[in-house]
C-alpha cells in the first residue's frame, strides 16, 4: 500500500482529501504544522508528499527544501497562490507538481495517480542512459556529467531522463509538457518550460549560451543532441 504524508492546517479540507485518498487505497498519514511535519518526516517512510505551502508555523517551500536533502520523494504542492511565479518556485526547489486551490477532486487524484505511476517506473527501472558525457543512473536518481554529481531538482531530473530517452528525437513543447506534467490545465505553459530548459542547461552544457546537448529546434520544440 503507498502511504502519501500530507501537510495541511485546513481540517475541512484535511477530512475531505484523505476521505478519497483512502478510498483510492492508500495509507495516509497528516501533519497540520511545520514542527509537527518536521517530526513526524523523521520516522515516516512515505511514496508522496502533498504540501501546503502556507503553514502556521512556516513554509511548504521550506518544507520541500529540507526534504529535497535527503529524499526525492515525488512532492505535489497544494496551495492558493497561483502566480506564475509561485509556480516557478515551487517546481524550481524540488516540487513536482503544483495544485492550485480551488480545484476538483478528479484532478486532483488522477494528478496523485499519475505521479505515483511515473515515480513507480523510475523505481522498476535499473538501466544506465550514457551520452554526451552526461550518465544517469535512474534506480539512483542521480545524474553525473564527466564523472561529478549534478545537483538537479526533481523537475530538471524528469527533464534531463526525457531528453536522453529520446536522442535525435525533436520534442514539441506539448510533448514535453504531457510526458513530464500530466496537464490538465496551463499551470504550466511554455515560458515556464522554457524556464526549465536553461535552467538545465546551466547544469549539463560547457557553455550554456550555445548549447550543444539540448538543442533548439526553430519552430518546432528541442532535442537531445548526439552529434550523429
Amino acid at each position: 500500500m503507498k502511504r502519501i504524508f500530507f501537510v495541511e492546517d485546513d481540517l475541512s479540507l484535511i477530512n475531505g482529501l484523505t476521505f478519497a485518498l483512502k478510498k483510492q487505497g492508500y495509507e495516509t498519514d497528516v501533519a497540520r504544522t511545520k514542527a509537527e511535519a518536521q517530526r513526524m518526516w523523521e520516522s515516516g517512510d512515505y511514496d508522496l508528499v502533498i504540501l501546503d505551502v502556507s503553514l502556521p508555523d512556516g513554509s511548504g517551500y521550506e518544507l520541500c527544501e529540507e526534504m529535497r536533502r535527503t529524499s526525492k520523494v515525488p512532492v505535489i504542492f497544494l496551495t492558493a497562490a497561483d502566480e506564475e511565479t509561485d509556480i516557478i518556485m515551487g517546481l524550481d526547489i524540488g516540487g513536482d507538481d503544483y495544485i492550485t486551490k480551488p480545484f476538483k477532486l478528479a484532478v486532483f487524484l488522477s494528478r496523485v495517480n499519475a505521479l505515483l505511476r511515473r515515480s513507480s517506473n523510475f523505481e522498476q527501472e535499473d538501466a544506465v542512459l550514457e551520452s554526451n558525457g552526461i550518465k544517469v543512473e535512474l534506480l539512483k536518481g542521480k545524474a553525473y556529467k564527466n564523472g561529478e554529481e549534478i545537483d538537479l531538482t526533481a523537475g530538471e531530473y524528469r527533464l534531463l531522463c526525457l531528453f536522453m530517452e529520446n536522442p535525435d528525437q525533436v520534442l514539441s513543447p506539448g510533448q514535453i509538457l504531457g510526458s513530464l506534467w500530466d496537464r490538465e490545465e496551463d499551470y504550466i505553459d511554455n515560458s515556464t518550460l522554457t524556464v526549465y530548459i536553461r535552467r538545465l542547461r546551466t547544469k549539463i552544457e560547457d557553455d550554456p549560451g550555445k548549447p550543444e546537448k539540448i538543442v533548439t529546434v526553430r519552430r518546432m520544440g528541442y532535442k537531445w543532441s548526439t552529434g550523429r
